[in-house]
């Protein structure tokens, strides 16, 4: 409890506040926030193995923690953002260790659980249901690739499904025809033969290595200038990687 307690210390030094890390003005100061509360989560996890453990026991409440893991987040997503567009950050020499937020019974099937959950309610009690799985997909590492996806079934589609069928059929149908259009929308943007794009993502998920730069310009209907192929396979391949971890990793 001590060496969380000194490393709470450290990360209010940087943000006093939630809000505060909206207002942090340099990358400078946005890396002393993801150092230090990347060690908070550090000491969390060890504490996480202790049965006895308790959040009324230290310096910070659940939902406080929780709203800080979202920003810290967001901080990962920006600056995932902008290695893709190539944009050079300090940031990037930082390991967020996002594993360490990943709760492995917070996947996809959790969600459908909780949702099925939320269908069988009563109204009233309907509205809480619906934002705590709001605040689980902004906190969740492993949900954040998948939430705009999973906000857009609860919108459009969860409303329409009779009280008492299975929420999981209708999502499950809802997340193929999305990932189809995925997949479709990816090899019409980057000129992509569609099966050979099938074949790497299936070569991906067998060998779990990150896919060859020349087996993405094989399938490439236009090759790039020579000059160009690293950069344009680079691109191609954090694509295949984005699609894996939206439709595939953490579904089931």
């Amino acid at each position: 409890i001590a060496r969380f307690e000194k490393a709470m210390a450290n990360l209010l030094a940087v943000v006093p506040t939630v809000d505060s890390v909206d207002d942090l003005l340099t990358e400078e100061d946005e890396a002393r926030f993801v150092q230090a509360f990347r060690e908070v989560i550090r000491i969390k996890n060890v504490l996480d193995c202790f049965t006895q453990f308790d959040f009324e026991d230290l310096p910070i409440d659940e939902q406080t923690f929780a709203d800080y893991r979202s920003k810290y987040l967001d901080l990962y997503d920006k600056v995932r953002s902008e290695r893709e567009k190539e944009k050079v950050s300090i940031l990037d020499d930082i390991d967020f260790e996002v594993e360490l937020i990943s709760r492995d019974k917070i996947n996809v099937s959790y969600i459908i659980a909780l949702l099925q959950n939320m269908k069988d309610a009563k109204p009233a009690d309907q509205a809480r249901q619906r934002k705590s799985i709001m605040d689980i997909l902004d906190s969740e590492a492993q949900l954040r690739s998948k939430k705009d996806l999973i906000e857009k079934f609860i919108a459009q589609h969860f409303p329409n499904i009779p009280t008492g069928d299975d929420v999981g059929d209708t999502f499950e149908s809802y997340w193929s025809e999305e990932k189809l259009k995925a997949l479709q929308a990816l090899s019409a943007e980057e000129g992509l033969d569609p099966d050979g794009l099938e074949r790497v993502i299936g070569q991906y998920l067998f060998t779990e290595k990150t896919p060859m730069r020349d087996d993405v310009i094989a399938i490439m209907s236009d090759r790039p200038k020579l000059k160009e192929r690293s950069s344009v396979a680079s691109r191609v391949i954090s694509k295949i990687k984005q699609f894996v971890e939206t439709f595939i990793d953490g579904v089931d």
